[in-house]
């Protein structure tokens, strides 16, 4: 398990999936226990472009990794 994303990421639904859809992303991570309608087209648009998903079991969990002090649905890891 990772411990914190490296400083190169986004967090949050609309701006990573922006930047799939840009094709800037290496993974994205989503919380398990985050609403399906807002992580559901960002798994569907991660499927399209072949970019790699991990889940983490909670959005307070995926906030500490991100380094921020509340929960996140989502956040990604942008190409170098």
């Amino acid at each position: 398990m990772v411990e914190k994303l490296p400083s190169s990421r986004i967090v949050g639904a609309k701006q990573t999936i922006k930047a799939i859809k840009a094709s800037k992303v290496e993974v994205v991570y989503i919380a398990e226990n985050a609403d399906q309608k807002v992580i559901k087209p960002i798994v569907d648009c991660c499927k399209e472009q072949g970019v790699e998903v991990i889940t983490i079991p909670t959005m307070q969990k995926l906030g500490l990794l991100c380094n921020i002090d509340v929960g996140a649905a989502t956040a990604c890891i942008i190409k170098e």
